[in-house]
């Protein structure tokens, strides 16, 4: 595989400027060139509502299905239907839990984490109002990474559904949801997974996965401040109820969990997500479009990320007074850029606030995964220090941070 080529693929991300270093794309990563001309193409060319007989309408609504094709590429879909469209990713499973409890009865049970975020947390513990039960799943003390083993005790004859991430947005540590999912499955029960901090970084394939449900952000993923939900076509047919109008069918997938309309024009630009992917392929030798581009374009992603995790990394292993809130190696397989650690003796406020006016962005907090950082006892009310690195930093971006930590390490001695 190609070593990937920064200078190709820096100018596709206009907001990149040298004078300032984004480590915050976690939170949200820079929307590439090609998405922004597929958003202007819509609004200026077929601006108008779906479904009607005059050729702008037909027009239009052609661009959204090809953006929800496009997200079906992305996760690798069997099919377009099986794609949820809406705001974020805490919303559309907020909207899944509320559709899929008009099928389930009080007293079934419901398992949540207390290690991921809240957006895959919260809905499904809301649902105890309306009787269903919510059992706990929590890592076994010192582990960063759920098991089979430790989920197994509480799954039973009335469970109807888990809910995990795929990738923790603390610890960045990778999660095996295959497995995961063949001990719900063996219990007659669903998954739900959130993807959100795994999308930016590796090629989400949810039928090698057998996720029942599998959501993530697109705008965490190079793309417009949209999000997608998967669901296997029969459960979304047949186990999902209808959230949309009263008229709108049970059949009518995915539209009956598609309250109002999806963004028109957001949709359409995932479009240029596949675009830019294709296009990173291509300059890199490799000849290939769709399903296929996207996959070799992570690939090699994934090697560039690691080596941006293991010069940080590396550095932090060195320092005595820093503890790494997760895995410690930069294993590709095993985690994805996004670093999380705190140092003895400073507030992780402050040391992020003196890494500011170096412009270069890093963040402090528990970043909605509240529950897991309070489990941590840390000692520190302010949380962890995050560094979320994608694939267009560089290394002497990661040198310029760590030459910035050194800094205040060499002030506070």
């Amino acid at each position: 595989m190609p070593q990937l080529n920064l200078t190709h693929v820096r100018p596709h991300f206009p907001a990149l400027r040298d004078d300032v270093v984004l480590f915050d794309n976690a939170g949200g990563s820079q929307v590439v060139r090609q998405v922004a001309d597929r958003i202007t193409d819509f609004l200026f060319t077929t601006n108008v509502q779906l479904g009607a007989s005059y050729g702008t309408s037909a027009a239009a609504g052609r661009k959204v299905t090809e953006g929800r094709a496009a997200l079906a590429t992305l996760l690798n879909a069997e099919r377009p239907e099986e794609v949820v469209m809406g705001a974020t990713a805490t919303q559309l499973f907020d909207q899944l839990a509320q559709s899929l409890v008009q099928h389930w009865e009080p007293g079934d049970e419901v398992v949540v984490t207390n290690f991921d975020h809240e957006a895959n947390i919260g809905p499904w513990r809301r649902l105890a109002r309306q009787g269903i039960v919510v059992r706990e799943w929590e890592l076994p003390e010192g582990a960063v990474a759920p098991t089979p083993e430790s989920l197994a005790p509480l799954l039973g004859p009335k469970t109807r559904l888990v809910a995990m991430t795929h990738c923790s947005n603390i610890f960045g540590g990778i999660n095996d949801v295959r497995a995961i999912a063949d001990l719900v499955h063996e219990h007659g029960a669903m998954l739900c997974v959130d993807g959100v901090a795994y999308a930016p970084h590796r090629a989400i394939d949810v039928q090698a996965l057998d996720a029942d449900f599998y959501g993530f952000s697109v705008y965490k993923t190079y793309g417009p401040h949209h999000a997608a939900l998967y669901g296997k076509y029969d459960l979304l047919r047949h186990k999902a109820g209808n959230i949309n109008h009263y008229f709108y069918g049970e059949d009518r997938v995915p539209n009956k969990l598609e309250p109002g309309n999806p963004n028109y024009e957001l949709a359409y630009s995932c479009v240029g997500v596949i675009d830019y992917l294709e296009e990173l392929a291509a300059a890199h030798g490799i000849n290939a479009k769709g399903r296929a581009a996207v996959e070799a374009a992570f690939d090699m992603i994934a090697d560039h990320e690691a080596a941006l995790a293991e010069r940080l990394l590396a550095y932090l292993r060195g320092r005595e007074d820093v503890t790494i809130v997760g895995d410690p190696s930069s294993d590709r397989d095993a985690r994805v850029p996004t670093i999380s650690f705190v140092i003895a003796g400073q507030n992780s406020r402050d040391v992020v606030e003196a890494v500011d006016p170096s412009g270069i962005g890093i963040r402090f907090g528990d970043f909605h995964s509240k529950r897991l950082v309070q489990s941590l006892n840390l000692g520190d009310p302010d949380g962890v220090i995050r560094v979320s690195a994608v694939h267009y930093n560089t290394l002497d971006e990661m040198d310029r941070l760590i030459e910035r930590f050194e800094s205040l390490r060499r002030q506070a001695a």
